[in-house]
């Protein structure tokens, strides 16, 4: 089953935030109009704003509320791959040229920040001082989680807290703020806000492992890119880290982070192929797993029905994304 078969009986009002989405981002001048609708026209699966939609039907929903917590969430989450690409170097992003290729850098970042703005702008229809608080705090907590990993780009001597702590920041903030600000825009009561929270939080943990490990397990052509990118841009995920366990993996993986570019892409192919079938893929989905026990156990303090079964169904298909 595809993922938005999940939640199809949102449909309606997905189209409703995606034209928003794509009003919220238009502007006078040609660069910045382009380039922002460059990357949200080549898709994505728009998970945030169903986790919003979601939080929303625990409470007095009404799509013009959750529009705009909906409309802020995706922007910021797409502003923060705009800013991605820009320190990763990459070229291509769901199979398409980065902003950063089409134009240059500095197109980039100015684009990513007035894609933030527009965020901004956009939540500031709600009237909920805790909304904006939360939604700062988040902001906040990601640009960390940014800094965080260009710091640790090609360092070996990084652990598992530090990993943690960085795909926190990164992703699953996100996800747990796009779930929490849906049930406080709805009403929702604080004990059943704090549950979808953690919902949020424990699946987005699970998504992020689950993407790093796809990053060494599924095709180029699912990926957008080429298997082991991660890896060649310097960026040590949890297989990575799990194979760093063997004293001589580590070894060779300092060893290839000091050549030059085309040194470092030669002497990381073998280690990619290691990675690929020394356990470390499984033993990361068995951690990605825990997180996701976590989230189902949170979903016990909500009521039962529809929008209950379908957050059980997403946390399901995500155990179980290949690609």
């Amino acid at each position: 089953m595809k993922l938005a078969m999940i939640y199809s009986f949102l449909k309606n009002d997905l189209a409703v935030i995606e034209d928003a989405v794509n009003d919220t981002i238009q502007s006078n001048n040609t660069v910045l109009r382009d380039a922002s609708s460059q990357l949200l026209q080549a898709g994505g699966k728009r998970i945030r704003p169903v986790f919003v939609l979601l939080g929303g039907k625990f409470g007095d929903y009404d799509i013009e509320r959750m529009k705009a917590v909906a409309v802020s969430l995706e922007l910021i989450h797409t502003a923060s791959l705009v800013h991605d690409d820009v320190i990763d170097e990459a070229e291509l992003r769901r199979g398409e040229p980065t902003i950063k290729a089409r134009w240059d850098n500095r197109i980039a970042m100015y684009t990513g920040d007035y894609i933030f703005a527009r965020s901004l702008e956009t939540l500031s229809v709600l009237e909920n001082p805790k909304a904006h608080q939360i939604l700062a705090g988040t902001m906040v907590e990601l640009c960390l989680g940014e800094i965080e990993q260009i710091k640790d780009k090609y360092n070996v001597h990084q652990n598992f807290r530090t990993y943690l702590r960085r795909i926190k920041r990164k992703t699953a903030l996100l996800i747990a703020a796009s779930c929490r600000l849906g049930a406080i825009a709805a009403n929702v009561d604080e004990e059943r806000e704090k549950a979808l929270y953690r919902y949020g939080y424990n699946v987005g943990m699970s998504y992020q492992i689950i993407d790093d490990v796809l990053d060494f397990t599924a095709s180029e052509e699912e990926l957008g890119k080429p298997a082991g990118s991660d890896l060649l841009q310097g960026n040590v995920t949890l297989p990575v880290l799990l194979s760093m366990e063997d004293p001589l993996f580590k070894k060779q993986l300092q060893e290839a982070f000091t050549g030059t570019e085309e040194e470092t892409t030669e002497k990381l192919k073998p280690l990619i192929r290691t990675i690929q079938t020394n356990g470390s893929i499984e033993r990361s989905l068995e951690i990605s797993d825990l997180y996701l026990q976590k989230a189902y156990q949170s979903l016990h303090e909500l009521p039962a029905g529809r929008a209950k079964q379908t957050l059980k169904g997403i946390a399901k298909y995500i155990g179980k994304r290949r690609a």
